[in-house]
């Protein structure tokens, strides 16, 4: 029995797991569970798959690794042609993210705040859902991306491709990363970024920069570059160091998440804004997922690696629920940041 045919027996029995591929690696992943009870993590000291949503007052959750069958193995299987309809954001839906956005440019020019990630959930209408066809898509389309499917019956069905790390964490050293600007990838070789990009790059990067100082030792942040997810192009710029003696996997998790890449900045006073005035809730959207405490080959460090779960959708029933958003500043054009999210939910439609 193959990991695919293990994801079809888990989800028809309605038990849980979660199979995931890192990015840029042929191996494929997943834990395995029977017992349906929640379990949850607030110290990040268990080992496990970790399930954590965006607001951080919140439990996360966690598939331990001594309740789980572990199962590793190598991808192959046939490519997949994807005949998908195209799909359209309807009229009231874009009015609605106009008027949220004008409200948070003014917000930003009436307060302290820098910077405030908005989003929205859009629905769609999906029939003949197959979960192993579109897992397919997304591993072929994504391979820089980690691509996971996270099923509990008590919580749901979530799938994504996010390019995003929070932490990549082996007891000691650390790397992480800020990841802001988006456009759409024109084939172009010599990619320009506008100053509302650079700016918002920069902030993010000087927030983990801030946080960081505090808890780490030998702290290295590296030049933005420019990364590939999917049809989109990103500024990326990677953060090394080492954590200090008296800190734990739990200070640095606190520290980075949510990051302004996710929410904003000063960060608490743009969650407050964010939890007002969006409307719906995110839940898992823009947290973050991954292994916890994790040791390979016998080894006796234990690794943890997390990534922040954007491009994903919540399946339930005949229905997809995407989740988009986008950095906003005090110069950005509230049309042009509905266009970045509808060019974002195309990537997720463009599997189902």
């Amino acid at each position: 029995m193959n990991i695919f045919d293990r994801i079809t027996n888990s989800y028809i029995k309605e038990t849980p797991f979660v199979v995931y591929r890192k990015p840029n690696k042929i191996t494929i992943s997943g834990l395995f569970m029977d017992d349906c009870s929640l379990c949850y993590t607030n110290e990040f000291s268990e080992s496990g798959f970790v399930f954590a949503p965006f607001n951080n007052k919140e439990k996360s959750i966690l598939f331990p690794l001594e309740k789980s069958k572990f199962i590793n193995e190598e991808l192959s299987f046939a490519p997949l042609i994807n005949n998908k309809k195209d799909f359209f954001s309807d009229e009231q839906s874009k009015q609605n993210h106009i008027e949220l956005v004008e409200k948070t440019i003014r917000e930003i020019n009436e307060n302290d705040l820098k910077k405030v990630v908005v989003s929205r959930k859009e629905p769609v209408e999906i029939t003949n859902f197959n979960l192993i066809e579109v897992y397919k898509n997304l591993l072929q389309n994504y391979s820089n991306a980690f691509v996971y499917i996270w099923f509990h019956p008590k919580v749901g069905l979530w799938l994504g491709a996010t390019p995003e790390t929070l932490l990549e964490f082996n007891e000691v050293t650390f790397k992480t990363m800020s990841l802001a600007g988006t456009q759409v990838d024109n084939n172009i070789k010599n990619v320009v970024w506008k100053s509302k990009e650079l700016e918002e790059q920069q902030l993010v990067t000087d927030f983990i920069e801030n946080q960081l100082k505090g808890i780490s030792l030998n702290l290295k942040v590296d030049k933005k570059e420019t990364i590939k997810a999917g049809s989109l192009l990103h500024l990326r710029t990677k953060v090394l160091g080492e954590l200090k003696e008296k800190s734990t996997l739990k200070t640095l998790i606190r520290a980075l998440h949510p990051t302004p890449a996710v929410c904003g900045l000063p960060r608490e006073q743009a969650k407050i804004f964010i939890l007002q005035n969006e409307n719906y809730n995110r839940t898992f959207y823009t947290g973050f997922l991954g292994e916890l405490n994790f040791t390979i080959n016998n080894s006796k460090t234990k690794t943890s690696s997390l990534f922040v779960n954007l491009r994903c959708m919540n399946i339930h029933e005949n229905r997809a629920s995407i989740f988009v958003g986008g950095g906003i500043t005090k110069d950005s054009n509230a049309k042009k940041e509905w266009e970045e999210t509808v060019s974002k939910s195309a990537i997720m439609k463009r599997v189902l």
